[in-house]
């Protein structure tokens, strides 16, 4: 692997690409390059090593997030003594991209006319159609790397890095889907860890199962019930606030919603489904929640307008939707068109079992519509695997490796998308593991909570844990004056959805 300047637009980073084996089955019958990219250690006498990161999905871009502010970040925090490195996993981003579609448009005109999940009568059978669709149409492209998309192979690719790099042990930072591919490698090479950070983190066993809708029925309204209690609890300083009380007019916007669109500017329908879509979008990250651009003052335009108290409502609506939706956009790597979308499910599909007739999909919907108002929009999307083949080389387990060096597992009380349940779950599996866990609010706990990121950043540097048992103290609550909202434009966002929601 050569390492060369990246280009005058990303000064001090350095960019090469990695040949590794499409097949590991069969290491002769062809390769494919990878993307990769890293911000040289700025402490040589003192180099410990290298750091990989992942920021999730699957089909997030590892180059994307060394880009972003994150790269320089971690790199400081570190004490200059590692090169941080990032690279996109094989079908995603620059790496062997996997498209299911030859542009963005035929993509579009594919899922055109659906909602985000179905709701209403007469929705269902044509979303399973449109969204189970997907796999043959990526199929039928005939992509090689299609068939070696699953994590396990992502994991043997990282430690090829590993290896390249000269490091005799990885150092490792990932979130969301990025701790399954941490968990993954840690039994798939226990020998091999030196550090490695899981933050927002997914039961391995359910994920391979197909059964993380049971987590996922029940964690983003736990995450939500306690937005509408900060809310309550700040009164007026929370926009959507009533003397009434915030989950009961919660509840009048949805059912006013269900029953029919609200119409915003430029002809937009905003439905029930977008109502539920972006408030789990927010729930990624309490540091969107307040201010006049936030989630609350969204909800609150939303329910004006709706319910019929506020002229000019809609607009306001229509405009900070928008910008809500811009907030939780993270940065991320592109080839032809990005296919955060393509490589969600190529890699997610081929990891895990799902049924394929729909009555099964409907049956399994009910179940999820019964655990809350987000079970449906989780399980969903995953339509697209009705017709996937999951992969043969996709590793299921076990999940009780002795790492040589101890996982650190951390884990937010509330999480909205990988659920603590999750975070527990895995600590109880790994022998060598330690559970951090955060009392407070959204996806991942890292740069959210000072005391995480410190615990982090002591164990990537030296390998000490922190105390058994320790729980970080929630932040302040967000709606509040003096909970430190006014630096949320300063925080590097990571585990968050691009235009739908990926892990």
């Amino acid at each position: 692997m050569r390492w060369a300047p990246c280009g005058i637009e990303h000064p001090g980073y350095e960019c090469a690409t990695f040949r590794v084996p499409l097949d590991y089955d069969r290491p002769d019958a062809g390769s494919i390059r990878l993307a990769v990219n890293r911000l040289p250690a700025t402490n040589p006498a003192g180099r410990i090593g290298s750091v990989f990161v992942n920021p999730g999905g699957p089909g997030g871009s590892g180059v994307g997030l060394v880009f972003s502010r994150f790269g320089n970040y971690l790199r400081t925090r570190l004490e200059g003594r590692f090169d941080v490195i990032g690279f996109d996993p094989r079908g995603a981003g620059a790496s062997a991209p996997m498209h299911c579609f030859d542009n963005r448009m035929q993509l579009i005109g594919a899922l055109l006319g659906q909602p985000l999940f179905p709701y209403g009568r007469g929705q269902y059978r044509p979303f399973f159609d449109a969204f189970a669709a997907l796999g043959p149409a990526c199929r039928d492209r005939g992509d090689p790397v299609l068939e070696h998309m699953n994590t396990a192979d992502v994991a043997r690719d990282l430690d090829g890095l590993r290896e390249a790099v000269g490091d005799a042990g990885l150092t490792y930072l990932g979130f969301s889907y990025g701790s399954y591919l941490g968990n993954t490698y840690a039994n798939l090479f226990p020998d091999k860890v030196r550090a490695l950070v899981v933050d927002g983190v997914l039961d391995p066993q359910r994920w391979t199962s197909g059964r993380q809708i049971e987590d996922d029925r029940l964690s983003t309204q736990e995450e939500f019930n306690e937005f509408l209690r900060l809310c309550d609890e700040a009164g007026p300083e929370c926009a959507f606030w009533t003397p009434a009380g915030s989950a009961a007019r919660w509840a009048q916007l949805a059912g006013a919603l269900r029953r029919q669109p609200l119409f915003l500017p430029e002809g937009l329908a905003y439905t029930y489904d977008y109502l539920v879509g972006d408030a789990a979008s927010a729930m990624y990250a309490p540091e969107v929640w307040d201010g006049p651009n936030g989630a609350a003052a969204l909800f609150d335009f939303l329910a004006d307008a709706a319910l019929g108290d506020q002229a000019g409502a809609a607009a306001d609506a229509g405009r900070l939707h928008q910008g809500l939706r811009a907030q939780l956009r993270p940065p991320g790597g592109a080839a032809n068109y990005p296919n955060w979308l393509d490589a969600y499910f190529g890699n997610h599909c081929a990891d895990s079992h799902y049924p394929r007739a729909y009555s099964r999909w409907r049956d399994v919907g009910r179940y999820a519509r019964d655990g809350s108002q987000f079970g449906p929009l989780w399980w969903w999307l995953d339509t697209g695997c009705a017709r996937w083949e999951v992969n043969a080389d996709r590793y299921t387990g076990p999940w009780t490796a002795t790492t040589a060096a101890p996982v650190l597992v951390v884990g937010n009380f509330f999480d909205g998308v990988t659920s603590y349940r999750g975070a527990t779950a895995t600590a109880a599996l790994l022998p060598n593991s330690r559970l951090l866990s955060y009392a407070g609010w959204g996806h991942t706990a890292y740069k959210r909570s000072a005391c995480v990121t410190d615990y982090v950043h002591a164990y990537l540097l030296t390998v000490s844990l922190p105390p058994e048992g320790q729980v970080c103290p929630a932040n302040p609550n967000p709606f509040q004056a003096g909970s430190g909202r006014e630096s949320r434009r300063e925080r590097v966002l990571v585990g968050l959805p691009p235009a739908g929601l990926i892990r």
